[in-house]
């Protein structure tokens, strides 16, 4: 990911720089967590994709693809602000006994980060670069895709915050997950 931000600044200046230090973020966040291999890689390839489009400019030249992108990345980082709110002790587990609670929270999750990349794009459009796009149609769409993407991985979250065990700690060293 380094390898992006160096990649993106060089050839396509400011802007991607920012971008790709945003998705280096979301590249991080999961390793440092230590998810699940499969959420995790999920997560990271659903970052870079997302990262690599805009700086591409793919979410305005193929068709969907902006619609596609935010169904499953949202998803992804809605589950994963439910698995750091289960780790802080803000929210059940998603494996418990209550199903409903988890799918809710991932699904209002999705929404708000979606919200604020709604904002985001157009801060960016209107005092960044004004190639970015953006529209009352193109927002409500991404709302949309945002909500279904968050609902389903809402669902999936027994499977994706699952296989996580506490390592032992040597002496004097705290416990971790892994």
């Amino acid at each position: 990911m380094a390898v992006s931000v160096v990649v993106a600044t060089i050839g396509w200046g400011f802007v991607a720089f920012a971008v790709m230090m945003l998705a280096l973020l979301g590249v991080l966040v999961p390793r440092a967590l230590g998810l699940r291999a499969a959420f995790d890689l999920l997560v990271v390839i659903s970052v870079v994709v997302a990262g690599w489009s805009s700086v591409l400019g793919w979410y305005t030249s193929i068709v969907q693809w902006d619609t596609v992108v935010h169904t499953v990345l949202v998803g992804v980082l809605a589950a994963l602000l439910y698995v750091i709110g289960e780790r802080v002790g803000a929210v059940p587990q998603a494996g418990g006994r209550v199903r409903a609670v988890p799918v809710v929270l991932t699904l209002t999750f999705g929404l708000a980060i979606g919200a604020v990349w709604e904002m985001l794009e157009y801060l960016g459009h209107t005092y960044v670069d004004s190639t970015i796009f953006v529209g009352y149609r193109d927002t409500i769409g991404d709302l949309v895709a945002d909500g279904a993407g968050a609902l389903v991985c809402g669902f999936a979250l027994p499977f994706l915050a699952a296989a996580q065990e506490v390592v032992p700690a040597r002496e004097g060293e705290p416990r971790t997950l892994r």
